[in-house]
Protein backbone atom coordinates (compact mmCIF):
# COMPACT_ATOMS: atom_id res chain seq x y z
CA UNK A 1 0.00 0.00 0.00
CA UNK A 2 1.38 3.21 -1.13
CA UNK A 3 0.95 6.51 0.93
CA UNK A 4 -1.51 9.36 -1.00
CA UNK A 5 0.62 11.40 -3.08
CA UNK A 6 -2.12 14.16 -2.99
CA UNK A 7 -1.82 14.33 0.55
CA UNK A 8 1.70 14.08 1.01
CA UNK A 9 3.15 17.27 3.70
CA UNK A 10 6.58 18.28 3.49
CA UNK A 11 8.12 17.64 7.19
CA UNK A 12 7.50 21.45 8.62
CA UNK A 13 4.15 21.66 6.73
CA UNK A 14 2.68 18.34 8.55
CA UNK A 15 4.54 19.40 12.34
CA UNK A 16 2.55 22.64 12.05
CA UNK A 17 -0.79 21.18 11.10
CA UNK A 18 0.01 18.49 13.85
CA UNK A 19 0.02 20.98 16.54
CA UNK A 20 -2.76 23.04 14.95
CA UNK A 21 -4.73 19.83 14.99
CA UNK A 22 -3.67 18.95 18.75
CA UNK A 23 -4.27 22.33 20.21
CA UNK A 24 -7.95 22.52 18.53
CA UNK A 25 -8.85 18.76 20.11
CA UNK A 26 -7.43 20.49 23.42
CA UNK A 27 -9.72 23.42 23.07
CA UNK A 28 -12.76 20.99 21.73
CA UNK A 29 -12.00 19.07 24.86
CA UNK A 30 -11.46 21.80 27.02
CA UNK A 31 -15.21 23.05 26.39
CA UNK A 32 -16.31 19.41 26.99
CA UNK A 33 -14.46 19.32 30.73
CA UNK A 34 -15.64 23.11 31.27
CA UNK A 35 -19.32 21.99 30.56
CA UNK A 36 -18.97 18.92 33.23
CA UNK A 37 -17.71 20.73 35.82
CA UNK A 38 -20.30 23.50 35.72
CA UNK A 39 -22.94 20.62 35.37
CA UNK A 40 -21.46 19.10 38.65
CA UNK A 41 -21.10 22.26 40.48
CA UNK A 42 -24.48 23.35 39.32
CA UNK A 43 -25.97 20.39 40.47
CA UNK A 44 -24.49 20.75 44.08
CA UNK A 45 -25.84 24.07 44.10
CA UNK A 46 -29.54 22.88 43.17
CA UNK A 47 -29.79 19.65 45.65
CA UNK A 48 -27.84 21.20 48.28
CA UNK A 49 -28.16 24.75 48.53
CA UNK A 50 -32.07 24.86 46.89
CA UNK A 51 -30.87 27.35 44.57
CA UNK A 52 -33.39 27.27 41.63
CA UNK A 53 -31.42 29.24 39.12
CA UNK A 54 -28.72 26.37 39.21
CA UNK A 55 -31.18 24.39 37.55
CA UNK A 56 -31.16 26.18 34.60
CA UNK A 57 -27.62 26.33 34.35
CA UNK A 58 -27.35 22.58 35.04
CA UNK A 59 -29.64 21.74 32.62
CA UNK A 60 -27.66 23.85 29.74
CA UNK A 61 -24.45 22.34 30.74
CA UNK A 62 -25.85 18.67 30.92
CA UNK A 63 -26.85 19.41 27.43
CA UNK A 64 -23.67 20.52 26.43
CA UNK A 65 -22.08 17.07 27.79
CA UNK A 66 -24.21 15.40 25.50
CA UNK A 67 -23.88 17.53 22.73
CA UNK A 68 -19.51 17.59 22.66
CA UNK A 69 -19.52 13.37 23.81
CA UNK A 70 -22.49 12.75 20.40
CA UNK A 71 -19.94 15.39 18.43
CA UNK A 72 -16.79 13.89 19.72
CA UNK A 73 -18.25 10.18 18.89
CA UNK A 74 -19.10 11.54 14.85
CA UNK A 75 -15.73 13.16 14.44
CA UNK A 76 -13.73 10.01 15.68
CA UNK A 77 -15.84 7.66 14.10
CA UNK A 78 -14.97 9.20 10.77
CA UNK A 79 -10.94 8.47 11.57
CA UNK A 80 -11.22 5.36 14.02
CA UNK A 81 -12.68 3.41 16.61
CA UNK A 82 -13.74 5.58 19.01
CA UNK A 83 -11.54 4.68 22.92
CA UNK A 84 -10.37 1.66 20.45
CA UNK A 85 -13.92 0.02 20.45
CA UNK A 86 -15.26 -1.72 17.48
CA UNK A 87 -18.57 -0.09 17.36
CA UNK A 88 -20.20 -0.68 13.93
CA UNK A 89 -20.01 1.90 11.48
CA UNK A 90 -17.30 3.41 12.79
CA UNK A 91 -13.83 4.14 11.18
CA UNK A 92 -15.11 4.81 8.06
CA UNK A 93 -12.60 6.78 6.05
CA UNK A 94 -10.14 3.80 6.63
CA UNK A 95 -13.02 1.18 6.23
CA UNK A 96 -14.96 2.50 3.13
CA UNK A 97 -11.72 4.08 1.48
CA UNK A 98 -12.66 1.92 -1.74
CA UNK A 99 -16.00 2.84 -1.40
CA UNK A 100 -15.28 6.21 -1.42
CA UNK A 101 -12.98 6.16 -4.40
CA UNK A 102 -15.43 4.35 -6.11
CA UNK A 103 -17.69 7.18 -5.60
CA UNK A 104 -15.65 9.93 -6.23
CA UNK A 105 -14.65 8.04 -9.70
CA UNK A 106 -18.12 8.32 -10.31
CA UNK A 107 -19.09 11.68 -9.00
CA UNK A 108 -16.37 13.29 -11.22
CA UNK A 109 -17.17 10.71 -14.56
CA UNK A 110 -21.18 12.06 -13.82
CA UNK A 111 -20.53 15.86 -12.83
CA UNK A 112 -17.22 16.97 -14.56
CA UNK A 113 -15.98 14.40 -17.11
CA UNK A 114 -19.97 14.81 -19.05
CA UNK A 115 -19.60 15.53 -22.81
CA UNK A 116 -22.08 18.04 -22.25
CA UNK A 117 -20.10 19.72 -19.88
CA UNK A 118 -16.56 19.48 -21.05
CA UNK A 119 -18.41 21.43 -24.60
CA UNK A 120 -19.61 23.82 -22.31
CA UNK A 121 -17.05 24.80 -20.62
CA UNK A 122 -14.29 24.80 -23.76
CA UNK A 123 -17.20 26.80 -25.40
CA UNK A 124 -17.18 29.61 -22.19
CA UNK A 125 -13.21 29.58 -21.98
CA UNK A 126 -12.90 30.48 -25.87
CA UNK A 127 -9.55 28.63 -26.06
CA UNK A 128 -8.46 29.48 -29.38
CA UNK A 129 -8.72 33.23 -28.85
CA UNK A 130 -6.46 33.38 -25.89
CA UNK A 131 -4.17 31.40 -27.36
CA UNK A 132 -4.12 33.55 -29.86
CA UNK A 133 -4.12 36.60 -27.86
CA UNK A 134 -1.19 35.00 -25.65
CA UNK A 135 1.37 33.56 -28.38
CA UNK A 136 0.61 36.66 -30.75
CA UNK A 137 3.00 38.20 -28.14
CA UNK A 138 6.81 38.24 -28.82
CA UNK A 139 8.30 37.09 -25.68
CA UNK A 140 5.43 34.57 -25.09
CA UNK A 141 6.05 33.11 -28.53
CA UNK A 142 9.74 33.37 -27.51
CA UNK A 143 9.05 31.38 -24.90
CA UNK A 144 6.86 28.10 -26.74
CA UNK A 145 9.70 28.72 -29.21
CA UNK A 146 12.75 27.86 -26.49
CA UNK A 147 10.27 24.97 -25.61
CA UNK A 148 10.17 23.47 -28.31
CA UNK A 149 13.62 23.95 -28.98
CA UNK A 150 14.50 22.27 -25.86
CA UNK A 151 11.98 19.11 -26.42
CA UNK A 152 13.34 19.06 -29.85
CA UNK A 153 16.88 18.48 -28.39
CA UNK A 154 15.27 15.87 -25.83
CA UNK A 155 14.01 13.89 -28.41
CA UNK A 156 16.98 13.95 -31.04
CA UNK A 157 19.41 13.38 -28.34
CA UNK A 158 17.58 9.99 -26.67
CA UNK A 159 17.17 8.90 -30.00
CA UNK A 160 20.06 5.67 -30.68
CA UNK A 161 22.26 7.07 -33.92
CA UNK A 162 22.25 3.28 -35.17
CA UNK A 163 18.68 2.50 -35.20
CA UNK A 164 17.77 5.69 -37.30
CA UNK A 165 20.15 5.03 -39.06
CA UNK A 166 19.11 1.95 -39.66
CA UNK A 167 15.62 3.18 -40.01
CA UNK A 168 16.59 5.72 -43.03
CA UNK A 169 18.70 2.49 -44.74
CA UNK A 170 15.70 0.32 -44.72
CA UNK A 171 13.05 1.88 -44.92
CA UNK A 172 13.08 5.22 -47.08
CA UNK A 173 16.11 3.95 -49.28
CA UNK A 174 14.99 0.35 -49.40
CA UNK A 175 11.01 2.26 -50.72
CA UNK A 176 13.08 4.35 -53.24
CA UNK A 177 14.45 1.51 -54.67
CA UNK A 178 11.50 -1.00 -54.73
CA UNK A 179 9.23 2.02 -56.24
CA UNK A 180 9.51 2.74 -60.03
CA UNK A 181 11.02 6.38 -60.30
CA UNK A 182 10.01 6.68 -64.04
CA UNK A 183 6.41 6.86 -63.89
CA UNK A 184 6.52 9.91 -61.02
CA UNK A 185 9.31 11.73 -62.79
CA UNK A 186 7.43 11.57 -65.66
CA UNK A 187 4.22 12.99 -64.46
CA UNK A 188 6.44 15.55 -62.85
CA UNK A 189 8.13 16.36 -66.02
CA UNK A 190 4.76 16.57 -67.79
CA UNK A 191 2.98 19.01 -65.25
CA UNK A 192 6.20 21.34 -65.17
CA UNK A 193 5.95 21.83 -68.91
CA UNK A 194 2.32 22.33 -68.67
CA UNK A 195 3.02 25.37 -66.83
CA UNK A 196 6.33 26.20 -68.82
CA UNK A 197 8.50 26.56 -65.99
CA UNK A 198 11.19 24.38 -68.06
CA UNK A 199 11.39 28.05 -70.19
CA UNK A 200 13.13 29.73 -67.69
CA UNK A 201 16.03 27.01 -67.84
CA UNK A 202 15.97 26.23 -71.56
CA UNK A 203 16.33 30.74 -71.22
CA UNK A 204 19.25 29.57 -68.61
CA UNK A 205 20.83 27.15 -71.10
CA UNK A 206 21.11 28.90 -74.25
CA UNK A 207 22.20 32.18 -72.56
CA UNK A 208 25.22 30.06 -71.10
CA UNK A 209 25.72 28.34 -74.06
CA UNK A 210 26.00 31.72 -76.39
CA UNK A 211 28.50 33.08 -73.68
CA UNK A 212 30.79 29.96 -74.37
CA UNK A 213 30.76 29.97 -77.81
CA UNK A 214 31.86 34.39 -77.49
CA UNK A 215 34.10 33.63 -74.88
CA UNK A 216 36.13 30.56 -76.61
CA UNK A 217 36.76 31.77 -80.30
CA UNK A 218 40.32 30.63 -79.92
CA UNK A 219 39.01 27.39 -79.26
CA UNK A 220 36.99 27.24 -82.60
CA UNK A 221 39.83 28.40 -84.72
CA UNK A 222 42.17 25.90 -83.17
CA UNK A 223 39.96 22.90 -83.44
CA UNK A 224 39.37 23.78 -87.59
CA UNK A 225 43.12 24.35 -87.71
CA UNK A 226 44.17 21.00 -86.19
CA UNK A 227 41.01 19.07 -88.48
CA UNK A 228 42.25 21.43 -91.60
CA UNK A 229 44.03 18.70 -94.50
CA UNK A 230 47.56 19.98 -94.53
CA UNK A 231 47.68 20.94 -98.10
CA UNK A 232 45.14 24.12 -97.19
CA UNK A 233 46.71 27.01 -96.96
CA UNK A 234 46.95 28.73 -93.31
CA UNK A 235 44.78 31.92 -94.62
CA UNK A 236 41.90 29.44 -96.01
CA UNK A 237 41.86 27.42 -92.53
CA UNK A 238 41.44 31.08 -90.61
CA UNK A 239 38.82 32.06 -93.30
CA UNK A 240 36.71 29.08 -92.75
CA UNK A 241 37.60 29.09 -88.52
CA UNK A 242 36.40 32.75 -88.55
CA UNK A 243 33.46 31.55 -90.90
CA UNK A 244 32.09 28.47 -88.41
CA UNK A 245 32.36 30.71 -85.68
CA UNK A 246 30.43 33.73 -86.56
CA UNK A 247 27.44 30.76 -87.82
CA UNK A 248 27.31 29.27 -84.59
CA UNK A 249 28.03 32.39 -82.96
CA UNK A 250 25.00 33.96 -84.75
CA UNK A 251 22.97 30.49 -84.26
CA UNK A 252 23.29 30.55 -80.64
CA UNK A 253 22.00 34.16 -80.52
CA UNK A 254 19.26 33.53 -82.75
CA UNK A 255 18.10 30.48 -80.24
CA UNK A 256 19.36 33.21 -77.18
CA UNK A 257 16.78 35.58 -78.55
CA UNK A 258 14.10 34.48 -80.33
CA UNK A 259 11.46 32.34 -77.90
CA UNK A 260 9.87 31.25 -81.08
CA UNK A 261 13.33 29.50 -82.55
CA UNK A 262 12.75 26.13 -84.08
CA UNK A 263 15.75 24.47 -81.74
CA UNK A 264 13.52 25.49 -78.81
CA UNK A 265 10.07 23.91 -80.13
CA UNK A 266 12.33 20.96 -80.63
CA UNK A 267 12.98 20.66 -77.01
CA UNK A 268 10.01 21.07 -75.71
CA UNK A 269 9.42 18.28 -77.93
CA UNK A 270 12.03 16.14 -77.61
CA UNK A 271 10.90 17.21 -73.43
CA UNK A 272 7.01 16.23 -74.02
CA UNK A 273 8.09 12.95 -75.17
CA UNK A 274 10.44 12.25 -72.73
CA UNK A 275 7.81 12.66 -70.03
CA UNK A 276 5.32 10.72 -71.90
CA UNK A 277 7.94 7.63 -72.25
CA UNK A 278 8.71 7.76 -68.90
CA UNK A 279 5.42 6.95 -67.73
CA UNK A 280 4.85 4.53 -70.43
CA UNK A 281 7.65 3.20 -72.75
CA UNK A 282 9.29 -0.04 -70.99
CA UNK A 283 12.44 0.95 -72.24
CA UNK A 284 12.86 4.41 -71.06
CA UNK A 285 11.58 3.28 -67.36
CA UNK A 286 13.91 0.60 -67.62
CA UNK A 287 16.92 2.76 -68.31
CA UNK A 288 15.64 5.52 -65.76
CA UNK A 289 15.49 2.43 -62.79
CA UNK A 290 19.26 1.47 -63.95
CA UNK A 291 20.09 5.18 -63.37
CA UNK A 292 18.32 5.65 -60.41
CA UNK A 293 20.14 2.27 -59.29
CA UNK A 294 23.57 3.33 -60.11
CA UNK A 295 23.23 6.64 -58.69
CA UNK A 296 22.32 5.08 -55.28
CA UNK A 297 25.12 2.57 -55.27
CA UNK A 298 27.38 5.79 -56.41
CA UNK A 299 30.44 5.82 -53.42
CA UNK A 300 29.49 9.36 -52.75
CA UNK A 301 25.77 8.81 -52.15
CA UNK A 302 26.38 5.71 -49.81
CA UNK A 303 28.56 7.95 -48.06
CA UNK A 304 25.99 10.72 -47.52
CA UNK A 305 23.04 8.07 -46.73
CA UNK A 306 25.78 6.75 -43.81
CA UNK A 307 25.95 10.05 -42.39
CA UNK A 308 22.53 11.30 -42.92
CA UNK A 309 21.12 11.65 -39.53
CA UNK A 310 24.80 12.44 -38.30
CA UNK A 311 23.99 15.73 -40.61
CA UNK A 312 20.61 16.04 -39.65
CA UNK A 313 21.18 15.70 -36.06
CA UNK A 314 24.19 17.71 -35.67
CA UNK A 315 21.92 20.80 -37.95
CA UNK A 316 18.57 20.38 -34.97
CA UNK A 317 20.73 20.37 -32.36
CA UNK A 318 22.72 23.52 -33.27
CA UNK A 319 19.86 25.13 -34.61
CA UNK A 320 17.54 24.36 -31.87
CA UNK A 321 20.52 25.59 -29.01
CA UNK A 322 21.18 29.07 -30.94
CA UNK A 323 18.30 31.70 -30.24
CA UNK A 324 19.37 33.36 -33.12
CA UNK A 325 19.06 30.45 -35.72
CA UNK A 326 17.13 30.57 -38.81
CA UNK A 327 15.11 27.86 -38.10
CA UNK A 328 14.01 29.18 -34.31
CA UNK A 329 13.07 32.71 -35.64
CA UNK A 330 11.55 30.91 -38.51
CA UNK A 331 9.11 29.02 -35.66
CA UNK A 332 8.53 32.45 -33.46
CA UNK A 333 7.64 34.12 -36.42
CA UNK A 334 5.25 31.57 -37.38
CA UNK A 335 3.68 31.28 -33.89
CA UNK A 336 2.93 35.19 -33.91
CA UNK A 337 1.67 35.17 -37.01
CA UNK A 338 -0.73 32.58 -35.59
CA UNK A 339 -1.87 34.07 -33.38
CA UNK A 340 -2.39 37.35 -35.25
CA UNK A 341 -4.28 35.26 -36.59
CA UNK A 342 -6.51 34.15 -34.00
CA UNK A 343 -7.29 37.69 -33.17
CA UNK A 344 -8.71 38.67 -35.71
CA UNK A 345 -10.26 35.67 -38.02
CA UNK A 346 -13.25 34.25 -35.77
CA UNK A 347 -13.93 32.10 -38.36
CA UNK A 348 -10.89 29.96 -37.82
CA UNK A 349 -11.43 30.60 -34.27
CA UNK A 350 -14.46 28.59 -34.35
CA UNK A 351 -13.36 25.37 -36.76
CA UNK A 352 -10.31 25.35 -33.85
CA UNK A 353 -12.74 25.48 -30.88
CA UNK A 354 -14.90 22.89 -32.73
CA UNK A 355 -12.58 20.62 -33.45
CA UNK A 356 -10.93 21.39 -29.91
CA UNK A 357 -14.79 20.24 -28.49
CA UNK A 358 -15.12 17.36 -30.76
CA UNK A 359 -11.53 16.32 -29.63
CA UNK A 360 -12.51 16.39 -26.03
CA UNK A 361 -15.85 15.06 -26.53
CA UNK A 362 -14.63 12.14 -28.29
CA UNK A 363 -11.89 11.64 -25.20
CA UNK A 364 -14.72 12.07 -22.80
CA UNK A 365 -17.21 9.61 -24.46
CA UNK A 366 -15.12 7.06 -25.08
CA UNK A 367 -12.31 6.61 -22.59
CA UNK A 368 -14.38 8.30 -19.21
CA UNK A 369 -14.20 4.82 -17.92
CA UNK A 370 -10.69 4.77 -17.79
CA UNK A 371 -10.07 8.52 -16.76
CA UNK A 372 -12.16 7.43 -13.61
CA UNK A 373 -10.78 3.96 -13.13
CA UNK A 374 -7.15 5.88 -12.35
CA UNK A 375 -9.27 7.54 -9.58
CA UNK A 376 -10.41 4.39 -7.92
CA UNK A 377 -7.17 2.31 -8.78
CA UNK A 378 -5.38 5.17 -6.91
CA UNK A 379 -7.13 5.22 -3.82
CA UNK A 380 -7.28 1.55 -3.84
CA UNK A 381 -3.54 1.69 -3.36
CA UNK A 382 -3.43 4.09 -0.74
CA UNK A 383 -2.94 2.39 3.05
CA UNK A 384 -5.86 3.08 4.80
CA UNK A 385 -4.25 4.05 8.14
CA UNK A 386 -1.68 6.02 6.70
CA UNK A 387 -4.86 7.65 4.14
CA UNK A 388 -6.97 8.29 7.62
CA UNK A 389 -4.22 9.70 9.35
CA UNK A 390 -3.21 12.44 6.51
CA UNK A 391 -6.89 13.23 6.16
CA UNK A 392 -7.60 13.72 9.50
CA UNK A 393 -4.30 16.19 9.27
CA UNK A 394 -5.99 17.88 6.71
CA UNK A 395 -9.57 18.42 7.87
CA UNK A 396 -9.32 17.24 11.36
CA UNK A 397 -8.89 20.82 12.76
CA UNK A 398 -11.94 22.30 11.15
CA UNK A 399 -13.91 19.18 12.45
CA UNK A 400 -12.92 20.64 15.62
CA UNK A 401 -15.14 23.20 15.59
CA UNK A 402 -18.02 20.76 15.15
CA UNK A 403 -17.47 19.43 19.01
CA UNK A 404 -17.34 22.92 20.25
CA UNK A 405 -20.74 24.34 18.34
CA UNK A 406 -22.42 21.04 19.68
CA UNK A 407 -21.40 22.02 23.42
CA UNK A 408 -22.74 25.03 22.95
CA UNK A 409 -26.11 24.37 20.53
CA UNK A 410 -26.35 21.45 23.37
CA UNK A 411 -26.31 23.78 25.76
CA UNK A 412 -28.73 26.17 24.63
CA UNK A 413 -31.10 23.51 23.74
CA UNK A 414 -30.72 22.35 26.80
CA UNK A 415 -31.44 25.74 28.97
CA UNK A 416 -34.45 26.44 26.18
CA UNK A 417 -35.81 22.61 26.91
CA UNK A 418 -35.96 23.03 30.62
CA UNK A 419 -37.00 26.82 30.83
CA UNK A 420 -39.98 25.68 28.42
CA UNK A 421 -40.63 22.71 30.57
CA UNK A 422 -40.67 24.92 34.02
CA UNK A 423 -43.35 27.08 32.62
CA UNK A 424 -45.32 24.22 31.57
CA UNK A 425 -45.39 22.20 34.69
Amino acid sequence: MSTPAGLELGPVAEEQKRRDLRRMKMVATGFLVGATIVFFVMRYLELRQGLAWAGYVRAAAEAGMVGALADWFAVTALFRHPLGLKIPHTAIIPRKKDTIGDALGDFVGENFLSEEVVRDKLGRVQVSQRVGTWVAQRENADRVTAELATAASGVVTILKDDVVQDLIEQVLVRKLLDKEVGPPLGKLLEGVLADGAHRHLVDLVCDRAYDWVTANQEMVLRVVHDRAPMWTPRFLDDMMADKLFTEVQGYAWAVKTDPEHPLRHAVDRFLTEFAKDLQSDPKTIERAERVKQQVVEHPDVQKFIGQAWGVAKGMILDAASDPSSELRSRVRDGLMSLGARLEQDAELRGRLDGWLADAAGYVVRHYRGEITTLITDTVAKWDAEETSRKIELQVGRDLQFIRINGTVVGALAGLVIYTVSQLVF
